[in-house]
């Protein structure tokens, strides 16, 4: 199994990047905002998921280990195939998304493409104890708002996701995040 690709990033598409790694082109699908961090001509250390099947091989990229460890445990969800996770993953943050499972917050969920009230209730059903307890904090409902809220003032997906991502965590509420990254997008 491939489980990193140390290699120049040759070419970026919709939801996935080529990455030549000793003369060989990886295809390697990824979120926006892991596509958004790489620049084509420069190198990279993706962290991968290489899934097998009947009819075909995929790698699946993340920067960040935490993210790698979300796919993997969405993967580990009856119903949730791999473009699934990559685009709930697309939603919010992971630590949203683990806020929001451990809640039981399930009505955004069920907003991302393929998954239904029922996906929505397996997924909690099946990562809640595995992710811990709810700690507080932004709700999955908020930061979608705030992302969707950033979208209709004319940022792109990937600026209103970098913006909100590096709004401190201890600012909650929609209109908060939003005036923060305002103020973070703006500089």
């Amino acid at each position: 199994m491939i489980s990193h690709l140390i290699g120049i990033v040759f070419e970026k598409g919709v939801r996935f990047a080529i990455v030549d790694v000793g003369g060989v082109g990886y295809k390697v699908w990824a979120t926006d905002d892991t596509l958004h961090q790489l620049k084509i001509g420069t190198e990279s250390n993706l962290r991968t998921h290489h899934t097998v099947r009947e009819d075909a091989q995929e790698l699946f990229g993340f920067l960040e280990e935490d993210d790698l460890k979300l796919f993997e445990l969405l993967l580990g969800v009856p119903g949730i195939g791999p473009k699934t996770a990559l685009n709930i993953l697309n939603v919010a943050t992971p630590e949203t998304l683990r806020r929001s499972i451990t809640s039981g917050e399930t009505a955004y969920l069920t907003k991302i493409s393929g998954i239904g009230k029922k996906t929505a209730d397996k997924i909690i059903l099946e990562l809640r104890e595995k992710l811990g307890r709810d700690e507080g904090g932004t709700t999955l409902k908020e930061e979608v708002d705030a992302l969707e809220a950033l979208k209709s003032l004319g940022y792109s997906h990937s600026e209103a996701r970098e913006g909100l991502k590096r709004v401190p965590a201890h600012i909650e509420g929609t209109s908060a995040r939003v005036k923060a990254a305002l103020k973070l997008l703006g500089k």
